[in-house]
């Protein structure tokens, strides 16, 4: 491969459409706006959502609901899952990733341990939050529960 030869992709580069070169062209005339009315005319046309002086969807359907853009999402984990770490284990976030037990929250602030389950080996276990039930099964198993 030699950096004179280089090319675009088969299809990649179209060529410009010329408008208004003759009738043979298939272009000409109207230039493919049809016969007058506001589509043809220069910088006509209506703005995006305009329904013709109706009114639009977007104002005729009820606003519901309320997202939040200063909430702190968690990824979640039971205690069910981390009964399968071997005594003695340290667990965190990565750690719960990289073995595929939760999945990448999109904004995700840290790791929220919920109590669903039984735990029955000590693990020492590192996230931001934990519920109250499943810091005192972490507790009642040996365990500790550390808030990062």
């Amino acid at each position: 491969m030699r950096i004179d030869t280089l090319q675009p992709a088969e299809g990649a580069r179209t060529s410009k459409k010329r408008l208004g070169r003759g009738i043979g062209s298939g272009l000409g005339k109207t230039s493919g706006k049809g016969h007058k009315g506001q589509w043809a005319r220069s910088g006509g046309g209506v703005r995006p959502g305009f329904e013709g002086g109706q009114m639009p969807l977007t104002r005729r359907v009820p606003k519901r609901g309320f997202n939040n853009h200063f909430r702190k999402v968690y990824a979640i984990v039971n205690l069910d899952v981390l009964s399968g770490f071997e005594a003695g284990a340290v667990v965190d976030y990565d750690i719960l990733w990289q073995s595929g037990l939760i999945k990448t929250v999109k904004n995700a602030v840290g790791l929220k341990v919920l109590g669903e389950g039984e735990l029955n080996v000590a693990l020492t276990v590192k996230a931001a939050k934990f519920s109250a039930s499943a810091k005192e099964a972490i507790e009642k198993a040996g365990g500790t529960a550390e808030v990062v």
